[in-house]
């Protein structure tokens, strides 16, 4: 049995911006409130919302989490929901914008190369750092789809992390490389090429090439042959559109996308690993070789959430809540007080 769709989020009827169920529209006293925050990051402006604890007081000491966002997603949706959530379970959160997307700055746009991305997260633990009240000794990372991979990469080398966990992990660069559920193998060769094409175009001064532009028709996304496609469609194009969030990233990412994988060098993540992913999940099987792969951590967990999709862990409250209770126990345990 599947969930009925979400009903649609105006963001314009939010003085955040923010498309989630249950997002804060005003910041009042002895509650959780958002920070809309800019900082430099390797010369560009990164946009960032940073949660604070109900009854926060920057005299005291508060354990904080990185969230990192989806593919072609941005803060104000998923990784804006969970960044709340632990809020308000008593944490400093930040979730960001990508550099080159959403409301961050870069040209050309929609830029989505591992590199950057996993900068990002290593930026948003710079700024949460020096964020009045963060205990810098307990700083855990949450990172959500291609978010998640990302997190991974960043986790290997970046010890101030404490705690990972992963929400419907995608590995970006191998279903760049091989295709959603290694369907392209065949293929590879001939992307590389048009991938090279774009970049000897974008420099010669030509038009930016973008891959994942498609303007879809309903007919078109039902018959798309995975769930996280359909249902990504849905969610990003319809119940929670944003503007700053697009499917779209620069065709010539994907010289950088397709040599890279979340997985290399894993074993180097020696801290508390949770991973969660959906069990009807298409994606689950990218989840499933990262934990397997995650040999360096003698603490890690893999928690499927029972008739999940990938999408459906994004929204759907009963989901959400099943996620949100296996953070609550992970990073209780692992960003206690010492």
């Amino acid at each position: 049995m599947t969930n009925a769709p979400a009903s649609a989020a105006d963001h314009k009827q939010n003085p955040f911006t923010l498309v989630y169920d249950g997002a804060i529209t005003k910041n009042e006293p002895g509650k959780v409130n958002i920070h809309p925050v800019t900082y430099k990051l390797n010369g560009l402006d990164i946009v960032a919302n940073v949660y604070t604890p109900a009854n926060y007081t920057p005299q005291q000491k508060y354990p904080a989490i990185v969230v990192a966002h989806p593919n072609g997603g941005v803060k104000e949706q998923v990784a804006g929901l969970y960044a709340q959530h632990l809020a308000e379970q008593g944490y400093i959160t930040i979730a960001a914008d990508a550099a080159y997307q959403g409301g961050s700055g870069g040209q050309p746009r929609s830029m989505d190369k591992p590199q950057f991305r996993t900068e990002d997260i290593h930026g948003m633990a710079d700024f949460i750092t020096r964020y009045a009240g963060v205990d810098t000794a307990r700083l855990g990372l949450l990172g959500i789809c291609g978010g998640g991979g990302y997190a991974l990469a960043a986790a290997k080398v970046d010890k101030r992390f404490k705690s990972i966990a992963t929400l419907s992990m995608f590995n970006s660069g191998r279903v760049r490389r091989n295709g959603y559920v290694d369907s392209q193998l065949a293929t590879i060769q001939q992307r590389l090429q048009q991938a090279s094409a774009a970049r000897a175009q974008e420099v010669a001064g030509g038009a930016v090439l973008y891959a994942g532009d498609a303007n879809l028709t309903d007919a078109q996304i039902a018959a798309l042959p995975f769930d996280l496609y359909r249902q990504g469609y849905e969610y990003y194009w319809k119940t929670h559109a944003h503007p700053g969030s697009t499917f779209k990233y620069t065709m010539s990412s994907l010289l950088d996308l397709m040599r890279w994988d979340a997985t290399d060098q894993i074993d180097l993540i020696d801290t508390p690993l949770l991973m969660i992913a959906g069990s009807k999940a298409d994606s689950l099987y990218i989840t499933e070789d990262a934990f397997a792969k995650a040999t360096g951590t003698k603490t890690k967990e893999l928690f499927k959430i029972d008739g999940a999709t990938h999408i459906e862990t994004y929204w759907v409250p009963k989901y959400v809540d099943a996620a949100m209770g296996k953070l609550k126990t992970f990073f209780g345990q692992h960003l206690a007080s010492a």
